[in-house]
């Protein structure tokens, strides 16, 4: 079954560009659940080794690194950019977020998920990473229903 993802304006919706959809209604698919996504490797090492972390300093470049991981990790689910239906966007200086809105928007389209973009003071993963993002897709529904029964379990008879 194709999955059914359709946005939620409000009816006196204001006609403005914004890089993001209010409110986006999930009638079919499955949900894709993505940890947050930096510039760095998604595959580094734990602990941290610094060689791992050398990362450009600017917003706009991180960000580039950072959606060429999206789109990886979208793909090894059969998902693309077009299947985000919300982000959650944790940036170190939020006066970058212009930077990160004309990547973002570059990659994206005419798609708008829906975001909410946080300012932290350091995020986890490293001091270098200016950016982290943790997506939620809806894929289309391709699994299909068991029509084999449960196995019954043998019941061994006592002697």
């Amino acid at each position: 079954m194709a999955r059914d993802v359709r946005p939620v304006h409000h009816p006196d919706k204001r006609h403005v560009e914004m890089p993001y959809a209010p409110a986006l209604l999930v009638r079919r698919g499955s949900l894709l659940f993505l940890s947050g996504l930096t510039a760095a490797p998604v595959y580094h090492s734990h602990p941290h080794r610094e060689e791992e972390f050398d990362l450009p300093p600017r917003m706009r470049e991180q960000a580039g690194l950072l959606m060429e991981n999206l789109k990886t990790t979208l793909a090894a689910a059969g998902c693309t950019l077009a299947d985000v239906v919300s982000a959650t966007r944790y940036l170190t200086d939020v006066a970058e977020q212009d930077d990160l809105n004309a990547v973002w928007g570059s990659y994206l389209g005419v798609h708008r998920p829906t975001t909410t973009t946080v300012e932290v003071s350091r995020l986890a993963t490293h001091a270098n990473c200016k950016i982290e993002i943790s997506v939620i897709a809806v894929a289309n529904d391709t699994a299909r229903p068991s029509k084999q029964k449960p196995a019954r379990k043998k019941l061994r008879r006592r002697k």
